[in-house]
């Protein structure tokens, strides 16, 4: 069996150009603290993942409806999101509307956006 390097008991979910998200990762880079970057872009939104954001911290927290991608929405759309299921569709086909960066912390806590003061709280 191979020695496989441990991995890192944080995870960061975004995207790579979003300012939030780099402030983020540089905030954890300057704690010292390893992570793993998971891009919305490249990777996806983890089916599973996202419903078990949704039971911790609400769908209404996670859909960003002050972001441009959700502002360039067709407002039929908009107005068609009014539950989980409704806002967990568009979260799957539009990765972009999610409010970022979402973390998964080692106690398996889940995190919306950033300050350096909320992430501070939330180390273990």
């Amino acid at each position: 069996m191979k020695n496989k390097a441990p991995t890192p008991a944080i995870t960061v979910f975004g995207i790579p150009n979003c300012d939030t998200v780099k402030k983020a990762r540089l905030w954890l880079q300057d704690q010292g603290l390893a992570y793993h970057f998971h891009d919305f872009k490249k990777d996806g939104v983890p089916h599973e993942a996202l419903a078990r954001w949704m039971q911790a911290v609400g769908w209404e927290v996670l859909l960003n409806r002050k972001g441009t991608t959700w502002r360039k929405l067709d407002a039929a759309l908009q107005a068609s999101v009014t539950d989980a299921a409704s806002a967990a569709a568009l979260m799957q086909a539009q990765a972009s509307v999610i409010k970022r960066p979402v973390v998964q912390w080692p106690d398996g806590r889940i995190s919306v956006g950033f300050t350096p003061e909320r992430f501070a709280s939330l180390l273990p």
